[in-house]
């Protein structure tokens, strides 16, 4: 039996047309559930969560108990790689005690959990001031830490940029923790264990629905290590695989699932390897910005990018608007010092479609993201091998893949 305790949260997603009742807890569970382990849920749930949690389990797969609340915090994204606007919890809750024997816990927006069990596997989650396991109240025998960067950093009081391997070894002697996975996103995970440093890939997908992929890879993770004695290194290796079953299908895989992907690992070029920025590759953000909703779009592609440590060449911000002798050739510099080229595309800008072909005639590659484009008005662009993408997140995934290969 694996205990899963955190919360229930409701998860609206406007353009990916998602509206469900999952949040960590209850996705961690419904995944471990379908590798086949054993689960009992401990969470809060309001009314409608209970009912949405009791539909999904009606044939009672895994087990749940739960304190009742007013109302569970709701997550709002214009898509899934923006930030959310969080309706939040109606109050502080009761705090979940718990006596396990496996546990996987995860941080919580609106209440906490002093957890006593044997193995752990703990996932802070990126919520305002990330807590350590050793100040959350629970105890555990053996620790394992599954963490980004961001979290590490936070926990620690050291820079988000200082060295993976400096911060998975600072969290651990702090926390005592056996194992540490320092998440990385696009370029894998770092796994720490008896002293031992690892590399683990991860692997490039068809489409990306980002909302919940990383309690995916906890769970998957926590039962490999739990329940099936795997290593660290396999079972984070099995819980990239999982979270890139995830994001392409919507829904976690089942060991059978998990059996037949065969997903490619992401190639990772030397230069992409680097925690030097300078070293990185650098992305041509070309778009329309003369509307409020076109430089949204800008603004989105640039923020998300540069989350992941790629270097924006952006036009609208290096160059800014106006007459044709001020701006075209400063366009064009930096289109020449560009590793390659994001299009935003729809309405296809007469400007974008000019770059585009700029960059084409000098061997860059091109990811071309348009929601409304089809037929004769792409013709050329599909034909000279643009990667064309017709959602958000899935076009940034792949810039950001095709920049590390570089």
């Amino acid at each position: 039996m694996i205990t899963v305790i955190g919360g229930v949260y409701r998860e609206v997603v406007v353009r990916e047309q998602w509206d469900e009742y999952f949040g960590s807890a209850g996705r961690a569970a419904e995944a471990i559930t379908k590798l086949g382990s054993e689960v009992e849920l401990s969470t809060y749930l309001d009314a409608d969560a209970k009912v949405s949690i009791a539909n999904r389990n009606r044939d009672q797969r895994y087990r749940i108990s739960f304190q009742e609340v007013e109302r569970v915090p709701r997550f709002n994204y214009i898509h899934g790689l923006g930030q959310p606007s969080i309706v939040a919890a109606s109050g502080r809750h009761p705090t979940l005690q718990v006596k396990a024997d496996r546990a996987v816990i995860f941080g919580m927006l609106a209440g906490n959990a002093e957890v006593d069990a044997d193995y752990v596997v703990y996932d802070p989650q990126n919520v305002d001031g990330p807590q350590g396991f050793m100040h959350s109240g629970s105890r555990a025998n053996h620790l394992a830490l599954i963490l980004n960067r961001y979290e590490a950093a936070m926990i620690m009081d050291m820079d988000p940029l200082a060295p993976a391997e400096d911060l998975a070894r600072a969290i651990a002697e702090r926390e005592a923790a056996e194992v540490v996975v320092l998440k990385g996103g696009p370029y894998g995970a770092v796994v720490l264990h008896n002293g031992e440093l690892d590399m683990v890939s991860s692997y490039q997908t068809s489409s990306v629905f980002k909302v919940g992929s990383g309690d995916v890879f906890v769970a998957v993770f926590a039962q490999g290590w739990l329940e099936e004695g795997l290593t660290p290194v396999a079972a984070a290796d099995r819980a990239s695989r999982a979270t890139a079953f995830y994001v392409e299908n919507r829904y976690p895989p089942t060991a059978e699932d998990l059996a037949n992907f065969k997903p490619e690992p992401v190639k990772v070029s030397e230069r992409g390897k680097s925690d030097d920025a300078r070293y990185l590759a650098k992305v041509y953000l070309a778009g329309p910005f003369f509307t409020m909703g076109q430089l949204w779009v800008i603004e989105e592609a640039r923020r998300s990018l540069a989350s992941m440590d790629i270097q924006v060449l952006s036009p609208y911000h290096l160059v800014g608007p106006g007459p044709a002798d001020e701006v075209v050739a400063e366009d064009l510099r930096y289109l020449d010092e560009s590793d390659l080229v994001l299009a935003i595309g729809d309405g296809m800008d007469a400007g974008t479609i000019f770059e585009v072909g700029y960059a084409k005639a000098r061997g860059k590659p091109v990811i071309f993201y348009a929601e409304n484009e089809v037929g004769e008005d792409i013709k050329m662009l599909e034909g000279s091998n643009c990667q064309m993408v017709k959602d958000f997140p899935t076009a940034i995934y792949k810039t950001v893949w095709e920049a590390m290969a570089l």
